[in-house]
């Protein structure tokens, strides 16, 4: 039977001793096993095969013949020394010397890897993972220049033909994480999901879903979950089939799923008929139609028409381009190109303002010297010059936020409420501002103010549940409202437990005789009168004095049985503890914090569940940039179901995962 051998068995094989005569020992030899010959296999020079031995060398002379077409080699020397007895050339050109070196090469390294082998399933590997991490065609391994550096990196390597790649390979590499990703869902306690839709170049319309959600170890997880072709007509109905079927096929309908999106219509509608809660609307892309709003002032419009020509033409004129680099050098500027705003970019049109009072002074001396033919260009007045900086601090604060709440690795919903209570005051009233800016304000405040009305309850409590923010001091309110906030986490601990079974009988006979719905709406009052005074108590009560009984034998007798808390008391209880705990600094690590709380498992169950949401729809419209670097024009036939793969593997792909193919 033949065996693939291993790359540490076959880098080098060893010659059979000088007393094996048959001309099959010039094409097989042996391994070292503890510093001898194993002479119970045979390797093949020629493809690295593993052949038991037993001292017949019929089967090695069957091999050579049947796989390598190699017969007696005594028979063809003789017929080579009687062709060329009167020369020492060969007719390939090659002395004799030069054939006996060629040919100690080719025993030394050997023929052409096995398919099965180590080594070449280790490049296959590679390239797989290359096409999929580097985006390249599946054409790539068809390329001459390609060929010829994995030739030059592995001469004995063949590598497979593309339909290999794209029907086995990466198929079972997308499988492969597919099923652990499947895995890394089911244990989840909520999922959060992300959508949006977008057109590729062949105007083929895709929609992507991600997932999100925190793991037992209090790591976040983010996963690209799909991006399929989406042929119907993009109405609430139809996209909210779409999400139950995604529910079905990862198995995520029992992981209470969560749902950001953008604002559209459909997507509203959506997010209700497939009864997905909390629908958050991307709170970037609100704050950016905010922005947008503000923008739309009198003064500040003509500005930026103004300001666009100028970029335009530093665009078009390789000359002018070349005058402001010259002048950036000259003044000691950043050699910046100017940035033009594009109206579905976010923050763009504030870019566009910062780059060009950046460069402002070689923006000038260019255009004192080279003037556009035709219309010339508008020129900015004084006081729209003195606007500009104004204008760029206001609008700082909304680009910061943005790419805040775009972070993956952090939890970002806990940090809305706070950054809203932030812009609030950054965009607050004041008489000492510029007329503009103060419309500009104004603008933002009427379109900010009712845009977050109907999540304000489900993001106050992220924020409670972060410990950066878990004195809720960015609230203008009093203690009782920041005592009611945590009271509506009691309720929903309280509910946790009843969803997952874990109200014992008494618990729920306790429920049932008075800690009901509208008993717990009568009881508030008193809980957070209550819950006030727990916490000045354990300020102030000084540490209890222990007797000289319960030194000598309170730690030796077994412990006083008390009774049985409910899930009730014990969330009371775990929230004191929480609150009294010292914040945690906003650059602290809010997973790893949470992590450490292992005597809270009540509270840290409901924070997991609320942390693991996104505030923005970033993470799928991110996909967007991968998908047009996958379907370009070139590839524009690329069928959807690779597409799929493709991003899929980009976005999940590790290198560990490269394991799972298989021979």
């Amino acid at each position: 039977m033949d065996v693939g051998a291993s790359s540490s068995e076959t880098d080098y094989i060893c010659n059979a001793p000088a007393t094996f005569k048959s001309y099959v020992w010039k094409h097989y030899g042996f391994a070292k096993k503890d510093g001898k010959l194993d002479k119970t296999f045979v390797i093949c020079k020629e493809c690295r095969v593993k052949k038991p031995y037993n001292g017949s060398t019929t089967n090695m002379q069957t091999h050579l013949k049947r796989i390598h077409h190699i017969a007696d080699s005594t028979n063809k020397c003789t017929t080579a020394a009687s062709a060329s007895s009167s020369s020492s050339d060969t007719g390939d050109g090659l002395s004799k010397s030069g054939q006996e070196d060629k040919k100690s090469f080719t025993s030394y390294f050997g023929g052409p890897l096995a398919g099965n082998s180590d080594r070449a399933m280790a490049i296959t590997k590679a390239i797989a993972y290359f096409i999929c991490k580097d985006m390249q065609p599946y054409s790539v391994v068809e390329n001459e220049g390609f060929r010829q550096l994995v030739h030059v990196l592995e001469p004995r390597y063949k590598i497979p033909d593309r339909s290999v790649f794209t029907d086995k390979h990466i198929s079972d590499l997308y499988n492969k994480v597919r099923s652990e990703i499947v895995v890394s869902l089911n244990s989840a306690q909520r999922v959060a999901l992300t959508v949006d839709g977008w057109t590729s170049c062949a105007t083929d319309s895709y929609i992507t879903v991600t997932a999100h959600h925190i793991d037992m170890e209090w790591e976040m997880q983010n996963f690209v979950l799909q991006t399929r072709a989406f042929r119907e007509s993009h109405t609430g109905a139809n996209l909210a089939e779409l999400l139950r079927d995604v529910s079905r096929e990862w198995k995520i309908g029992d992981k209470k799923p969560a749902l950001v999106t953008d604002n559209a219509t459909n997507m509203i509608l959506a997010g209700s008929a497939a009864e997905m809660k909390p629908h958050v609307r991307c709170i970037a892309h609100t704050l950016n139609l905010s922005s947008q709003k503000t923008f739309k002032v009198d003064q500040v419009k003509p500005i930026l028409v103004k300001i666009r020509r100028i970029v335009t033409f530093f665009h078009k004129s390789t000359k002018a381009s070349d005058a402001l680099r010259d002048q950036q050098h000259s003044l000691g500027l950043a050699h910046h190109k100017l940035i033009h705003d594009v109206s579905t970019r976010w923050n763009s049109s504030l870019e566009m303002l910062e780059r060009f009072w950046e460069q402002k002074d070689a923006v000038a001396a260019v255009l004192r010297k080279i003037k556009p033919r035709g219309e010339p260009l508008p020129a900015l007045s004084d006081n729209e010059i003195k606007v500009i900086p104004e204008i760029v601090k206001l609008m700082s604060p909304l680009k910061l936020a943005t790419k805040l709440l775009s972070e993956e690795k952090t939890p970002t919903l806990s940090i809305v409420s706070p950054l809203l209570a932030k812009l609030r005051s950054e965009f607050g009233e004041n008489h000492s501002d510029l007329a503009v800016i103060g419309k500009m304000k104004e603008n933002f405040r009427q379109d900010f103010e009712s845009r977050y009305n109907y999540i304000q309850d489900f993001l106050n409590n992220a924020s409670a549940l972060d410990p950066r923010f878990k004195d809720l001091h960015f609230m203008d309110a009093d203690n009782t409202v920041k005592d009611v906030i945590f009271l509506r986490i009691a309720d929903q601990v309280e509910d946790m437990a009843r969803a997952d079974g874990m109200l014992d009988d008494e618990s729920q006979a306790a429920q049932a005789e008075g800690d009901g719905r509208g008993h717990r709406e009568e009881e508030d009052d008193n809980e957070v009168e209550e819950m006030e005074e727990d916490e000045r108590d354990e300020e102030l009560e000084p540490p209890k004095k222990r007797s000289a009984m319960d030194q000598l034998l309170g730690g030796f007798l077994a412990p006083v049985r008390r009774p049985q808390q409910t899930i009730r008391e014990r969330a009371k209880e775990e929230i004191t503890k929480y609150r009294g705990r010292d914040g945690l600094d906003v650059n602290g690590d809010v997973l790893q914090w949470w992590k450490e709380q292992v005597d809270l498992p009540l509270l840290s169950k409901l924070a997991r569940s609320y942390l693991s949401i996104p505030a923005t729809s970033v993470p799928s419209e991110r996909v967007f940039s991968t998908a047009g670097d996958i379907i370009t024009a070139e590839r524009s036939r690329l069928l959807p179901e690779h597409v799929d793969q493709l991003i899929f593997l980009k976005k999940n792909l590790k290198q560990h995962h490269m394991k799972c193919i298989t021979k």
